[in-house]
C-alpha cells in the first residue's frame, strides 16, 4: 500500500519464531568495506547459524547463504536469513535486525574472540 501519508510493505511468510524463545532487538551501523566472514569463520560452515529478521534503514548489505546463493538487501528492504549465512557492505549502512537472544550470544562471543586474534 502506498499513498501519500503512508507506506505499508508486506512480505508474506517471513519467518517463524516461535520455538527460539527470547528474541532481542539490535540497530547497527556498519561502515563501507566490512566484510563479516572472516570472523563466522569456526562455525559450523563458517557461517552465522542464527536466523535474523530486520529492516534495512540505509544503505545495503550482501549476503551470501550456505548454498551459495547471494541476495542484496537495500535501503526499505524487509530480511530474514536464515541460519548459515555471512554479510558484507560496500557502502555505509544501518539496519535493525531481531533475533534469538540466546543462540546469537555465541555468535557474538565467537566474533568477538576472531577480533582479539
Amino acid at each position: 500500500m502506498d499513498t501519500p501519508v503512508a507506506m505499508v510493505q508486506h512480505q508474506a511468510e517471513f519467518g517463524a519464531a516461535i520455538e527460539y524463545g527470547d528474541l532481542a532487538a539490535e540497530q547497527s551501523h556498519i561502515g563501507a568495506g566490512t566484510d563479516l566472514t572472516p570472523l563466522l569463520r569456526g562455525l559450523h560452515e563458517d557461517a552465522c547459524q542464527c536466523p535474523h529478521w530486520g529492516c534495512v534503514i540505509a544503505g545495503e548489505i550482501r549476503v551470501r547463504n550456505s548454498d551459495d546463493t547471494e541476495e542484496v538487501d537495500e535501503a526499505g528492504d524487509p530480511l530474514y536469513w536464515p541460519p548459515g549465512h555471512t554479510l558484507w557492505v560496500d557502502v555505509d549502512t544501518e539496519f535493525v535486525l531481531v533475533r534469538p537472544h540466546d543462540e546469537h550470544a555465541s555468535v557474538f562471543e565467537h566474533t568477538a574472540t576472531r577480533m582479539d586474534e
